[in-house]
């Protein structure tokens, strides 16, 4: 029996990356898993490396810059599985345009700002309801390294930045739910 047995996770970015090895890590524990990607190829490619490895997880197409598509991805999830226990906001990244601030396009700003932040804040906004209903669970929600150092990237360390403040905020005001809420800070 896994660490996971029993539990839902919903990872958003899981068709690549960090969030791609965390839904195949979560399965592999037991989790039934939500691939939250908005690229179909990436989405289905993940979705099938675990069903192939005998975990249950389904794609679910979502733009997290997208109420909509957030609120219909969670009520598919929940509907698909019954319940939602952990909500895994890794969808994100910088992009080669970023810049100091005295020269990054405004455009940098709202791409990054849309992704990195608002993302994670939307899935939350319609996550916490279901772990609730579940009797709490975990939020983990990646920030970075650059938000505790400091990049050249501005755009990008203020998106992070902000998760660490969110996350925070998250964690004290939904303890009293049975919810914990965590950051991870990846390096390079």
């Amino acid at each position: 029996m896994g660490r996971l047995e029993g539990k839902v996770a919903f990872i958003t970015g899981s068709g690549s990356g960090i969030a791609r090895a965390a839904a195949r890590l979560f399965a592999a524990e037991g989790a039934c898993v939500a691939i939250a990607e908005l690229k179909p190829e990436l989405g289905r490619a993940c979705e099938a490396t675990v069903l192939d490895s005998g975990g249950d997880a389904v794609f679910v197409e979502t733009d997290v810059t997208k109420e909509e598509s957030v609120r219909s991805a969670i009520a598919q999830t929940v509907s698909r599985f019954g319940k939602l226990d952990i909500l895994y906001n890794c969808a994100g990244g910088s992009i080669a345009q970023d810049a100091p601030v005295t020269d990054v396009d405004m455009s940098v700003w709202h791409h990054t700002m849309s992704l990195d932040l608002l993302g994670p804040f939307l899935c939350c906004r319609h996550g916490i309801p279901e772990l609730i209903k579940s009797g709490g669970g975990a939020i983990v929600n990646m920030s970075s390294v650059a938000a505790l150092r400091g990049f050249p990237l501005h755009v990008y360390v203020a998106a992070k930045g902000g998760i660490i403040s969110f996350t925070r905020a998250l964690a004290g005001e939904y303890a009293k739910n049975g919810i914990r809420a965590n950051a991870i800070c990846p390096g390079l």
